[in-house]
């Protein structure tokens, strides 16, 4: 076998802008050999992937997969540069097969998937470059998050085409409450909650006590002069307010605006005799910023 020298690998980097990693791989298929080494890179679609990925992708689609059992599920925003790609055959089934892959795989970070092997041996970061390769544009699996859960299930609902998506993870005490129709029209109501209204949690016990403490801070120096028993009633109304926004419990439900999602989950336990528990959501919003407030779009 062919020694690889660091010289060698920096060469075939230089001149094809793929991974060091990729690039000694490749040599060393092709037995230190810089000019095979460099076509099994462009055969691989790696050799050019390297130049687009510093371009900057915001278009793309927010992606669901939910394994038949209902027991686990993904969900995923895959970014490309353009809307045009993003409506591209190529990119639409690349991104129903790696969210697949994403909901089979361990991978608990977008760092550690890209090292992880799809089910047909390729990494997936390999894939990718394919991808970028065949298509011309960068693209990158910005964030996923995967929900596993035995007794209940998880859901999604994707809205406006890829651009929101959301994901619930919602468990029962009884198997059988998962075949029922009720429940799951009920599940399905949740997802349209949260896609929606846009709560940021579950209920008050997850809102961060740093985020109530500057609220209510907020709250009081807009009361100030105030007597203070005044002042903590006048706070706690607008706190309430506050989580009846943040909350998805307490938020009022978009299909009967009279009831919260609290008292609609009350509801269903009674009606199907069993404990109903909202475990956890995400919501995406296609190319939104950390922390941006999401377009005002009706569902």
């Amino acid at each position: 076998m062919a020694e690889i020298n660091p010289a060698i690998v920096k060469a075939l980097r230089e001149k094809t802008n793929a991974g060091m990693m990729d690039c000694k791989r490749a040599l060393t298929e092709a037995g230190g050999d810089i000019e095979k080494a460099e076509a099994l890179l462009r055969q691989k679609g790696i050799a050019s992937a390297g130049k687009k990925a510093s371009r900057h992708a915001k278009e793309g689609s927010v992606v669901s997969f939910i394994q038949p059992s209902g027991k686990v599920g993904v969900l995923v925003e895959i970014n490309c540069e353009t809307d045009f790609v993003a409506k591209n055959d190529i990119f639409t089934k690349f991104v129903k097969e790696i969210t697949e892959e994403i909901a089979a795989s361990k991978a608990d970070s977008v760092e550690s998937l890209l090292e992880a092997p799809t089910s047909s041996g390729m990494l997936f970061k390999d894939s990718i470059a394919a991808t970028i390769a065949a298509l011309g544009e960068n693209i990158v699996i910005r964030r996923f998050a995967r929900f596993q859960l035995d007794g209940g299930l998880i859901a999604s609902y994707i809205h406006l085409q890829g651009k929101v998506g959301v994901l619930v993870e919602i468990a029962c005490g009884s198997e059988a409450t998962t075949k029922s129709e009720s429940f799951r029209e009920f599940v399905k109501d949740i997802t349209l909650q949260i896609a929606a209204a846009h709560p940021t949690c579950v209920s008050r016990d997850q809102v961060d006590p740093a985020l109530v403490a500057s609220e209510r801070e907020i709250y009081k120096a807009q009361v100030a002069g105030k007597p203070d028993n005044i002042v903590e009633k006048i706070v706690d109304g607008k706190m309430d307010k506050f989580y009846s926004t943040a909350c998805l419990l307490e938020q009022a439900c978009i299909k009967n605006p009279d009831i919260t999602v609290k008292d609609l989950v009350a509801a269903k336990e009674k009606e199907l005799s069993d404990k109903i528990t909202i475990n956890k959501f995400v919501r995406y919003g296609l190319g939104e910023e950390s922390g941006e407030a999401p377009p005002e779009e009706a569902v």
